[in-house]
């Protein structure tokens, strides 16, 4: 298989190259930029800015410069599956791809919906708790989310593409309000803020720091519907890289410096925030308001939408390749270009996730928010402990390549970026999966209920049961597809 190739062309008759230069980068900024994660990050107080901007620094670079690289120099449809099976093989390809793909339907099932509900019923109409509305209001924002990825990605794109726009729109707004109300009235969120580092907010923070950042290797996994990609990803890596770090960073510090730390919560932070400063413009505060959560709401629809697009993308290569259950399920429909059958498990997925997650904590919706988003934390970072090795072994045993990009220094720099990302992936996978221990291991006292609002088994039994599930499903879709292949002719096998 060469760089050039696609992974399996028999089963995406209808792809077509859409995507150029501005929509690749406009689809970073909707996979990346997380509303979900501004408050849940501004929670842990001025320091958090801290640490937004020194993970921006030493991991947000060089992990986008290796992305980058090899995006350019590997741009098949699929993205990650493709590098990850190159350099380990099919298997590791596909429990790995099944890990990415599966934090996606999680994610917008748990934490996206339930922000969204808590936004609509806040500012826009009252929906209550556990009532049909609530129901039928977050089951249409799952659906609505898996159809958006369904249609072909020529439409498609501009879907994601406004909510990117809108999400920027919102976020630039609400930092220069917040500017306007800390001239008019003080910036009094600065009174108890320290933006002092310690050892107890870094080990907090850095899962959920990760996690907004990752996601810039997202559009790869329609390398092969890019009008360009060895030229077009590196440039889209870094313009989304920059506005991502300002998009995180700005609103947090403006967040912080309005709204008491003890007032800002993870689900509501946000638009807390903005019902808080949105005062500076008087009688037209309430309907700016609620148009303002209205967008809010629209940004993180296209945000579901942006990573059902690239990772039902590369969940249907897996399968087409033979990796995960049958190679229909990865059938892209020939007039949409669209893993249709894909979508659609990942709205199954998505909906039954949602409805587990309301009955977790009788209907405490901070305490599922915050365990819902560190299942999905969870399942992302651990994709990333395979495909950062998977990146390096391709860059050692394949130089023949073209890498119109190349990380600074060489491979020299390229195995000093991929040590530090590495690292922090590491550090957040253990502290996602295992909150508590490290700081109990630096004598940090650690209250876990207080923290999560659930007891630490009932903690554990999610997260690691969801992750002992996963591979069970991974064991079994690769023994299905395995017997699959056995049953082609042997030129077909691959």
């Amino acid at each position: 298989m060469t760089s050039s190739a696609p992974l399996a062309p028999d089963t995406a008759p209808g792809l077509q190259r859409s995507l150029k230069r501005f929509d690749i980068t406009a689809m970073a900024i909707a996979a990346v930029i997380s509303f979900d994660t501004v408050g849940q990050i501004a929670t842990g107080g001025g320091e958090a800015a801290t640490w937004t901007a020194v993970i921006a620094l030493f991991f947000l670079i060089p992990y986008a410069l290796l992305f980058a690289e090899t995006g350019a120099a590997f741009p098949q449809e699929g993205g990650p599956y493709v590098w990850v099976k190159l350099a380990l093989g099919r298997p590791a390809a596909a429990l790995t791809t099944l890990f990415y793909w599966v934090t996606n339907p999680i994610w917008l099932g748990g934490s996206l919906v339930f922000l969204a509900a808590e936004t609509w019923d806040g500012f826009v109409f009252h929906l209550g708790s556990g009532t049909f509305a609530d129901y039928a209001f977050k089951l249409l924002f799952v659906w609505a989310a898996i159809l958006t990825a369904v249609v072909s990605l020529r439409r498609g794109k501009w879907i994601t593409t406004a909510g990117a726009l809108v999400k920027v729109l919102c976020l630039v707004l609400f930092t220069l309000t917040a500017v306007l109300y800390g001239i008019e009235h003080g910036f009094q969120g600065l009174t108890d803020t320290r933006f002092s580092p310690t050892t107890a907010g870094f080990l907090a923070l850095v899962p959920i720091l990760l996690f907004a950042y990752v996601g810039f290797e997202a559009p790869n996994a329609a390398g092969e519907e890019m009008h360009d990609p060895q030229r077009d990803v590196p440039a889209a890596l870094g313009r989304s890289a920059a506005v991502a770090a300002c998009c995180y960073l700005l609103p947090v510090l403006a967040l912080l410096t309005v709204v008491p730390a003890q007032k800002v919560t993870g689900i509501g932070g946000f638009m807390e925030g903005a019902r808080l400063v949105f005062g500076v413009y008087g009688g037209a505060a309430g309907p700016l308001l609620t148009l303002t959560a209205v967008m809010f709401v629209f940004a993180l629809l296209t945000q579901g939408s942006a990573w059902m697009i690239v990772s039902d993308r590369m969940q249907a290569m897996a399968a087409a390749d033979g990796g995960f259950f049958s190679r229909s399920l990865g059938a892209f429909h020939p007039g949409l270009g669209t893993p249709v059958r894909t979508n659609l498990l990942s709205g199954a997925v998505a909906t039954v996730f949602m409805l587990a997650a309301m009955r977790l904590a009788d209907g405490d919706a901070a305490a599922v928010f915050a365990v819902v988003l560190t299942v999905a934390v969870t399942t992302l970072l651990l994709s990333y402990l395979v495909v950062v090795p998977a990146l390096v072994l391709l860059r050692l045993r394949r130089p023949e390549v073209p890498r119109p990009f190349r990380v600074p220094f060489g491979t020299r720099g390229f195995l000093v970026c991929a040590a530090a990302v590495y690292a922090w992936i590491v550090i957040g996978s253990w502290s996602a999966l295992f909150p508590g221990v490290l700081e109990g291991l630096v004598g940090i006292g650690y209250d876990f209920h207080d923290v999560w609002g659930v007891s630490r088994g009932a903690f554990e039994a999610f997260t690691l049961g969801t992750v002992a599930v996963l591979l069970l499903v991974g064991a079994a879709g690769m023994a299905v597809a395995r017997r699959e292949r056995l049953r082609l002719p042997e030129a077909q096998r691959g």
